[in-house]
């Protein structure tokens, strides 16, 4: 199945895969000890990259997970702390706040910069005041689930709670689903609607002038 075929149900189902290795680590850390829990952790990720592969599926989703998880499991690893699988997740939402917010300053909203030829917008779409302020908006609400996120995470990692880490890292997934989503339906909503005021402003720009004297006889 290529990726231009992945039904939205895919895409989700892909997501949640990538936090799989997360709840395995748990799991296995409640059941039994570290060591076994972050084997399992690792092997868990490299088996979904592996069926992935094996069925000729778009290999993106998986290497995210593949890499995400054997970082973890070597920061616990080094640490001896089972709640260290979850540093460097912690450390995700803090550069993607950076990202969002530089991204607003410089006036070229991220999910814009990310989103907007899958919508088939226009290349001057940060000029478009209306397809502009939806981009800002969507990346503005970015922030605030980062921002959000990131603080959770700070709690419970203080807390020495994996598990509801692991729950955080779960529900991370869906939920900037959900944002993207959003972004495209109300992008390509604007981009419907902008594409004939386009048009007419190019007919009106190109229509010759009526000659005056032409309009006096």
């Amino acid at each position: 199945m290529s990726s231009k075929q992945k039904s939205p149900l895919s895409r989700a189902i892909g997501l949640l895969a990538t936090a799989v290795p997360s709840v395995v680590f748990v799991v296995v850390n409640n059941a039994s000890s570290l060591w076994l829990a972050l084997a399992w952790a690792t092997a868990t990720a490299l088996g979904l990259f592996l069926y992935r592969l094996l069925r000729r599926e778009p290999l993106k989703q998986a290497v995210i997970g593949l890499v995400i998880a054997a970082v973890c499991a070597g920061v616990a690893a080094i640490t001896g702390d089972a709640r260290d699988f979850f540093l460097a997740p912690a450390l995700i939402p803090v550069a993607a706040m950076i990202a969002c917010i530089g991204s607003l300053l410089i006036r070229r909203p991220l999910t814009g910069v990310l989103l907007n030829r899958v919508v088939g917008g226009p290349a001057d779409w940060h000029e478009q005041r209306r397809l502009s302020r939806i981009y800002a908006i969507t990346t503005a609400t970015a922030v605030a689930i980062n921002v959000v996120n990131f603080g959770l995470q700070a709690m419970f990692y203080l807390a020495d709670a994996p598990a509801v880490l692991a729950a955080i890292h779960v529900a991370t997934g869906p939920i900037f689903a959900t944002l993207v989503a959003a972004t495209l339906f109300f992008a390509r909503k604007e981009v419907k609607h902008l594409t004939p005021r386009r048009e007419g402003e190019v007919f009106s720009l190109s229509a010759p002038e009526s000659d005056p004297r032409q309009s006096q006889s």
